[in-house]
């Protein structure tokens, strides 16, 4: 995997305030009531969360590292895959019942919404994987230390023109801060379930 620049993405939705700290880290507040959804359950279409994108084609891999030190309900961040604004998937961490749930929304038309609880991982370094290969974006994420977690397996044809990236909103309130500590782009996985 390579480190991407932060300067080498485009922002989809813009954030309130977008710094990049002396250590390379980038810190990004999303607007309040900032949030990706379609439709189901709740009614609503939202598409102005912010996320920093660059192309993501297919045979390739994004990973996106965050520092997991938020509590609001629904504060999320992770990886976007964007295809247009009916089609995309966004995966990583976002507290929901009190606590941190790590899970993913696929969006094709309507979204839906899967997730797991992860309570160990509040103040830690996160780190997201998406991988495509093939008709499938397969979702992994980890803590520093310990083995990959598969989240989610999602169909995207091969021939969607797609970017993906870096991704955070704050849908029930403002003044969310998150702190994005690496990007990375590389090969896509060789096989679904690895033998590691």
């Amino acid at each position: 995997m390579r480190s991407v620049e932060w300067s080498s993405g485009t922002w989809w939705g813009q954030p309130v305030r977008a710094v990049e700290e002396p250590d390379g880290a980038l810190s990004v507040e999303p607007g309040s009531g900032s949030d990706l959804w379609r439709h189901t359950s709740y009614g609503f279409v939202h598409d102005d969360a912010p996320a920093l994108l660059a192309p993501f084609p297919a045979g390739s891999a994004v990973e996106v590292d965050f520092q997991l030190g938020w509590t609001g309900q629904f504060d999320q961040a992770g990886v976007l895959v964007r295809v247009d604004d009916r089609s995309w998937v966004k995966a990583g961490v976002e507290v929901s019942d009190g606590q941190p749930q790590v899970g993913a929304v696929v969006t094709r038309d309507f979204s839906d919404w899967s997730v797991a609880p992860v309570p160990d991982w509040a103040g830690r370094e996160v780190t997201v994987r998406v991988s495509r290969a093939g008709d499938a974006l397969t979702v992994r994420a980890r803590v520093a230390g310990e083995p990959w977690r598969l989240v989610r397996l999602a169909p995207l044809a091969p021939e969607a023109t797609a970017s993906a990236g870096p991704y955070c909103c704050s849908p029930s309130r403002g003044g969310l801060t998150v702190r994005f500590t690496g990007w990375r782009h590389g090969p896509a996985d060789e096989a679904l379930h690895p033998q590691e």
